[in-house]
This record gives C-alpha cells, sequence and structure tokens, in this order.
C-alpha cells in the first residue's frame, strides 16, 4: 500500500520530461516521464531505496533524503512545502506522537466578533476538510444561492464533489475542485482517512479521488460564480490562519467594479445576519 508521500513523488517523477532537466533521451519506455534510475542519481539515493519511498515500504526517510528529492525533482517553494508536509504526516516528524485530536467545530467568540466586524463583507470561517463553521450573513446571500448553506453542517468539498448545482455555481469548477481536494491533505491525518472512507469518497467519485492523488498545488486565482441572480461574481479570497484552531478566516474581496455594484445589489436583499454553526 502506498503512501502520500511516495505517490507525490511518483506522480512529479512521471510528470517530469527527462530533457527539461538536461537528460539524455533514452528511447521509447513503458511509462511517461523521469525514470527512477535518473531520479535516484540526481537525488544521491539507490534505486532500490527510491523504490521503497514510492511504494510505501520505507515510510520515514530522512530529512535530507526528503530535501535531496525535492532538489532532484526541481520542485518550487509550493511543492516544497507540500513534500515535506507529506513527509510529516507519512512518517517524519509525526513518527510516534500520539494519534491527532478532530479539528474543533467550534469558533473562539474572539473570532466570531471578528466576523461581527467584517459584516455586511462576505466572510466565513471554515476548517481544511471544508467545514464551514459561521459565516456573515453577506457570505450568506452569496454562497447560499447556490445551495451550499442548505445542510445543518454545511461543507464546501462535500457541496463541490456531490452536489450538481456546483458546477454551474462556480464558473472554474475544475480549478475549485482541485483546490477543495489538494486541502484534504492539510488537515489532521486521522480525521482524513476517517471521514474521507466514510462519508466522501464513496459519493464523490472518482473526480475526487484522482484530483486527491495528483497533489496539483493549486494557484487559488479569482474566484469566479455564475450567481443565481444573473450576476457574475469575480471575488478574491484574503486567508488568515487560525493556527491554534486549525481554522481559518477567509474574507471575500470585490475583483472589480462590477462585481461591487452587484454586491451592493445583494446586500439589500438580504438581512445581514451572522451565524456559527457547531
Amino acid at each position: 500500500m502506498g503512501t502520500p508521500l511516495g505517490d507525490f513523488i511518483r506522480t512529479k517523477r512521471d510528470s517530469i520530461q527527462p530533457e527539461s532537466l538536461g537528460l539524455p533521451d533514452r528511447g521509447r519506455r513503458r511509462s511517461p516521464g523521469l525514470r527512477r534510475l535518473d531520479l535516484a542519481t540526481r537525488a544521491g539515493i539507490s534505486v532500490e531505496y527510491l523504490t521503497r519511498i514510492e511504494q510505501g515500504r520505507d515510510r520515514n526517510p530522512s530529512v535530507q533524503i526528503v530535501n535531496a528529492l525535492a532538489d532532484a525533482l526541481s520542485l518550487d517553494p509550493s511543492e516544497r512545502n507540500h513534500l515535506r508536509y507529506l513527509w510529516k504526516i507519512t512518517g517524519g516528524e509525526c513518527a510516534g506522537r500520539t494519534r491527532p485530536a478532530p479539528p474543533p467545530r467550534e469558533v473562539r467568540p474572539a473570532v466570531l466578533d471578528v466576523l461581527r466586524l467584517v459584516e455586511p463583507g462576505i466572510a466565513a470561517v471554515t476548517n481544511r476538510l471544508g467545514d464551514v463553521l459561521a459565516h456573515t450573513g453577506g457570505y450568506r446571500s452569496v454562497m447560499g444561492a447556490g445551495g451550499l448553506l442548505e445542510t445543518d453542517a454545511p461543507n464546501l468539498t462535500r457541496y463541490v464533489f456531490t452536489d450538481p448545482r456546483a458546477r454551474t455555481f462556480f464558473a472554474d469548477w475544475d480549478d475549485v475542485a482541485d483546490e477543495q481536494a489538494f486541502d484534504i491533505w492539510l488537515g489532521p491525518s486521522v480525521e482524513n482517512s476517517e471521514w474521507l472512507t466514510a462519508e466522501l469518497a464513496p459519493v464523490a467519485g472518482p473526480d475526487f479521488t484522482k484530483r486527491l492523488n495528483r497533489h496539483s498545488i493549486p494557484q487559488r486565482g479569482v474566484l469566479r460564480l455564475a450567481h443565481p441572480s444573473g450576476h457574475e461574481l469575480r471575488l478574491l479570497r484574503e486567508t488568515l490562519e487560525l493556527t491554534t484552531d486549525a481554522q481559518q478566516l477567509i474574507v471575500f474581496l470585490p475583483a472589480d467594479e462590477e462585481t461591487t455594484r452587484a454586491l451592493d445589489l445583494l446586500r439589500h436583499q438580504a438581512p445581514a445576519r451572522l451565524r456559527a454553526i457547531s
């Protein structure tokens, strides 16, 4: 059975053309990308050891090996951070630690006070699994129109992959789907496994699992919404990490004047009302 770390290394190796690293073309081969021999040589390790890492038979390579593989794969800073994170949850610095607790759903009163100050703006508190834990009235007027907030415990990841309305609501659905799948890796690992196995993976299907295993670093550009009111909203996202709570405060800002005018109309149609979900 593989590991997130091994899957990511193998995926990146398969996506690299040898000539992009200045390596000679060795002719036809059975699989695309960089050969194990070439990557192992660049990283200064044996092919057999690289095979064990990729196949999940070695779950705890040293940080020096991880850094050497990052160099050999020519990873950019975001990909290096992700590689190090996968190393931690696979073994690495987390080896021998106690089982992590599920992420808390309660939002601290001080954070709720911040949301009140943001009203009537568009803001929400979430965790990396996609749970929407609290939100402003402005968030409801925008995101609620697509059906996201219809359940007692709304979850953006579940909505994106299982609600047909999401594919229309998000003009760039593929990009949003990549973001939500990638963020799963950034939540507590045990909770991820339990939640994915018991709830999301069976109903989300291959659209979800192929993205989860691709480990593609999302760009997180402008969020485009096809709002049911008939407006296309273009929103910038500012994310504040609430590290001690394993949560995020996300504030959405209009990306252009047309969006600003459309949001003004939506605000007049719906009263501002903060909601915390526990």
